[in-house]
C-alpha cells in the first residue's frame, strides 16, 4: 500500500485538532513538492526610500511596512534613468511579520517636487512550497523580464510558522474568502505597495507556482477590484480543497472550482492564463483544465464572445528528441486573449522555461514567465 494512504488514515484517526492540524500539514508538505531543493543563495538588498504611507488607502490600520537597514547603492550620476533596487522588506499585518522582496525597474528621474513619475505595471509573485522570495525571483527570472517592459515585481514570503514548509494555506477554509487569512494579508501588502511606489493600480496583476498558483487563483477571485489578470502555474482551482483529505483528492485525482462564497466578492472576469505540465505528478493535470474550463464559463455569462485558437509548439527537449506544447487561445473582438492554456508535453511540476539558477525549474519548457507577462500587459482593470 503506497505510503500517502497510511499516512492519510493515521491523519484521519487523530482525535485532538491541534494533532490532527499538525499532521494535515506534514502530510501536504511530503506530497505537494518533495522534489524542491532548498534555495542556498543569498538575495543582495538595497535600500529604497519610498514615498509616504497614504493610509487612507491601506485596507488594514495595523498594516505597515518595516524596512531592514541595509547598505545603500552606488547613487547613479546618470540623470536619465534611476537605478533598479531589489530590496528585502517587511510587512506588518494583523501582529504577524511578513517577509517579502521588491523589484523596482530603472525609472525616469522626478524632474520637480510636485512631478508625480509615471506609474508602472506591478505583478505579485507567489512561490511554491520549500522556496522563498529570492529563490523563486531567480527561477522565474521575472525581474530581467521587467527591467525591459518595465515594470515592478512583488514577492510576498510565506511564514515558516504559518507553514513549516512555506506552502500557502490554499487547502485551509480559513484562507479562502476575502477579508481574511493570507488572501487578505495579500491584497492588503499588494495596496501598500501600489500606495507606496509609482504603480498604475489598473495593471496589477498575481501569479504563482503549485501551492502559490492555488493561492494566486483563490486571490484573483476574491479581489477582482484589485488585479487585472491571473497566471496559474501548476496550480489548482478556488475551492478544490477545504481540508487536507480533499486537497489530497485534488491534487491526486484532479479538483473541481467553487465560486467565490463571499458575497462582498464581485463576479467580475478574470482574464487567466495557465501553465501546467501533462506529466505533473504532484499536481494532476486536470486541475489546469477545470481553471481554464471556469474561467471561459465566466466569460461566457458575462456575454464575451470567445474564439477559440490552437497554437502548437515545439523546442528541443533534454532528450535530443522535439517537446510539443500546445496553447490554447480563447481571444474576443478586440483581439486580446481572455484565457490562455498551455499544456506542455512531458512538463514536470515544475516552473517552464525557468532558469536553474533557483529551485524546481524546468529550464527545457516554453518560457512561462515571458509568456505571462505578454499576456498580462494586453489587460488592465
Amino acid at each position: 500500500m503506497p505510503f500517502w494512504i497510511n499516512e492519510l488514515a493515521r491523519a484521519a484517526r487523530q482525535s485532538k485538532l491541534g494533532r490532527q492540524v499538525l499532521v494535515a500539514e506534514r502530510l501536504l508538505q511530503r506530497v505537494f513538492h518533495t522534489a524542491l531543493i532548498s534555495p542556498t543563495m543569498a538575495p543582495r538588498f538595497v535600500t529604497v526610500a519610498p514615498k509616504p504611507v497614504n493610509t487612507e488607502t491601506v485596507p488594514k490600520p495595523n498594516a505597515t511596512v518595516v524596512e531592514k537597514t541595509a547598505a545603500p547603492e552606488t547613487t547613479d550620476a546618470s540623470p536619465k534613468l534611476r537605478r533598479a533596487t531589489f530590496t528585502r522588506q517587511a510587512f506588518e499585518f494583523e501582529g504577524e511579520h511578513y517577509g517579502f522582496n521588491l523589484y523596482v525597474p530603472p525609472l525616469p528621474p522626478v524632474t520637480s517636487t510636485t512631478e508625480e513619475p509615471t506609474g508602472v505595471p506591478l505583478i505579485v509573485m507567489l512561490h511554491g512550497c520549500k522556496q522563498d522570495a529570492p529563490d523563486f525571483a531567480r527561477g522565474t527570472a521575472m525581474n530581467e523580464l521587467a527591467a525591459k517592459t518595465p515594470c515592478m515585481v512583488l514577492y510576498p514570503e510565506q511564514l515558516p510558522k504559518a507553514n513549516q514548509m512555506r506552502c500557502w494555506n490554499w487547502f485551509d477554509s480559513a484562507h479562502q474568502g476575502r477579508h481574511a487569512g493570507e488572501p487578505a494579508m495579500l491584497a492588503a501588502l499588494t495596496r501598500h505597495v501600489t500606495s507606496r511606489y509609482p504603480v498604475d493600480s489598473t495593471r496589477v496583476y498575481i501569479a504563482g507556482l503549485s501551492a502559490g498558483g492555488a493561492m494566486a487563483a483563490i486571490v484573483a477571485a476574491h479581489y477582482p477590484d484589485l488585479f487585472a489578470a491571473v497566471g496559474i502555474h501548476s496550480g489548482l482551482p478556488p475551492g478544490a480543497a477545504h481540508d487536507v483529505m480533499s486537497a489530497f483528492s485534488a491534487m491526486r485525482h484532479g479538483g473541481r472550482a467553487r465560486a467565490p462564497g463571499d458575497p462582498a466578492a464581485k463576479e467580475d472576469v478574470m482574464p487567466t492564463i495557465v501553465f501546467h505540465g501533462n506529466a505533473d505528478s504532484t499536481v494532476h493535470p486536470d486541475n489546469g483544465d477545470q481553471i481554464v474550463l471556469a474561467a471561459i464559463a465566466a466569460l461566457k455569462a458575462s456575454g464575451v464572445p470567445l474564439r477559440r485558437s490552437l497554437i502548437p509548439q515545439e523546442m528541443p527537449a533534454p532528450t535530443g528528441e522535439m517537446r510539443h506544447t500546445l496553447r490554447t487561445v480563447y481571444s474576443a473582438e478586440d483581439q486580446r486573449s481572455y484565457v490562455e492554456y498551455w499544456s506542455v508535453e512531458a512538463g514536470p511540476h515544475a516552473w517552464s522555461g525557468g532558469s536553474a539558477a533557483g529551485s524546481f525549474t524546468d529550464p527545457h519548457g516554453p518560457d512561462a514567465s515571458t509568456a505571462m507577462l505578454a499576456f498580462f500587459l494586453q489587460h488592465h482593470r
